[in-house]
């Protein structure tokens, strides 16, 4: 009787052992992509946690939610720490709810810095110390611009670090396909100069260079905004750009007028976009891309982010049926290096706590990304992972592209009042595209701004 049940006890205790096994998506050390050491390294330094709690609260939800949970998973079985993960369809509004009640979850993450700089001048978040900060700019591309994002000033009027970089989105892509470019003799440009002779080269062989869309429903031109803020972070320093969003930088100052324009030379050429400009501002992006895909093509080149490839035809295999290349830099100005336009999610301590920093800890490894890396839609400008671990060659490309990146800087519009950046910005890109100009729309778009001061 005594044998029976210690072999149902053991039974058991392997069962639950293989049930905690089965949390975990990957088993740890059994494949040399990741970088199991840094996670052996950073549970045997957190031993002492078991039995402490943990919140989280995200953007996640769905399919994001189950990947996070997937990493969150390692934290857990590493630790010991009883850690819940939760979100809301409306987050931006929940987590100031929350800390204003005094009930915060221990670690809040978020997409919006500012709203994270909100909750910092008011004393809501814990800082998390130079030396972070510096890790930060030495280990991610572009590590002064997320440095930069993770800094704001507290309650007391200093500035200090309190937001951490996990997580990053990427915006400045140029997409088209590897056979069309083959057939034509045409090669993939570096700089924006031979971007523009690439597009005359179309012209001239009788093709369409670019296929551009704004259309968006109630949202129509926001397309247009990714163009125009990747024009100034290649025309501008990105203090001008960081003042344009903040408007202490006028938005019908000659800078940004001058990126309107540049914009202009591309959409507002008939000869450089298929159906001609008329069609710019009336096709929806999500159709835009097919006319990369017909025969003979309708055009070579689309610029839209890294989530585009959702609306390619099914069956569309990237890297070889259709493939990006990184909007190129000016050659004209090489002081300006290789800027990045995109988004991403950042970590911030609202409940302080033992199981909190060593969360973010946590994020740090390697592993915290790699886990994620592998399964699909996470990139990441920390340049110590192991880029292998990504899912696919195109996540891995555009993985590259964030750690060379030389100045990193989050969707303008986004970050300017909602009036503006998801309101005259965009109307006023599709009155540039029906014929206004860039001055007229700039003024216009400034007095706007005017108007909610």
């Amino acid at each position: 009787m005594k044998k029976m049940f210690l072999m149902t006890v053991a039974a058991a205790a392997l069962m639950a052992g293989s049930a905690m096994a089965a949390d975990l998506k990957f088993q740890p050390g059994q494949d040399s992509k990741f970088n199991w050491k840094s996670y052996d390294d950073f549970k045997a330094g957190h031993a002492d946690l078991k039995g402490e709690t943990l919140t989280i609260f995200g953007p996640w939800r769905g399919e994001d939610e189950a990947l996070f949970t997937s990493v969150l998973n390692y934290f857990t079985e590493a630790t010991g720490v009883d850690a819940k993960y939760s979100s809301s369809e409306n987050y931006e509004q929940q987590i100031v709810i929350d800390t204003q009640a005094g009930s915060p979850p221990n670690v809040a993450i978020l997409p919006q810095p500012g709203l994270f700089a909100n909750l910092a001048s008011k004393g809501y978040l814990t800082p998390l110390g130079d030396d972070l900060a510096g890790w930060v700019k030495t280990n991610y591309g572009a590590g002064d611009s997320w440095v930069g994002y993770g800094t704001y000033q507290g309650k007391d009027g200093k500035s200090a670090f309190y937001a951490f970089p996990y997580k990053a989105d990427l915006k400045s892509l140029v997409w088209y396909v590897p056979e069309n470019f083959e057939e034509a003799g045409y090669k993939v440009p570096t700089t924006m100069e031979d971007l523009l002779k690439l597009s005359d080269q179309i012209v001239k062989d009788g093709g369409t260079p670019w296929c551009i869309g704004l259309g968006s429903g109630g949202a129509t031109g926001w397309p247009a905004t990714d163009w125009v803020e990747d024009l100034m972070l290649r025309l501008n320093a990105p203090q001008d750009y960081d003042h344009w969003v903040d408007n202490s930088l006028k938005f019908n100052d000659p800078k940004v007028v001058a990126a309107i324009e540049e914009f202009g030379k591309f959409a507002k050429n008939p000869k450089y976009v298929a159906g001609g400009v008329a069609a710019v501002a009336s096709t929806d992006f999500r159709d835009s891309p097919k006319g990369l895909f017909t025969v003979p093509p309708k055009c070579y080149l689309h610029k839209q982010a890294s989530f585009i490839p959702s609306f390619f035809p099914d069956g569309t295999k990237l890297g070889q049926d259709a493939d990006f290349f990184y909007f190129p830099p000016y050659a004209a100005h090489p002081e300006l290096g290789k800027p990045v336009e995109g988004a991403g999610t950042l970590a911030a301590i609202t409940k302080d706590s033992k199981a909190a920093r060593a969360f973010i800890q946590f994020l740090q490894t390697p592993i915290a990304q790699e886990i994620w890396m592998a399964q699909s839609g996470f990139l990441t400008p920390y340049k110590g992972v192991n880029t292998a671990a990504y899912a696919n060659d195109t996540l891995r490309k555009e993985g590259e592209i964030l750690t060379s990146a030389t100045t990193f800087r989050f969707d303008g519009s986004d970050l300017m009042p909602g009036k503006i950046g998801a309101g005259s910005f965009w109307t006023g890109m599709v009155d540039f595209v029906g014929g206004k100009s860039a001055q007229d729309v700039a003024d216009g778009i400034q007095k706007s701004w005017d108007a909610i001061k």
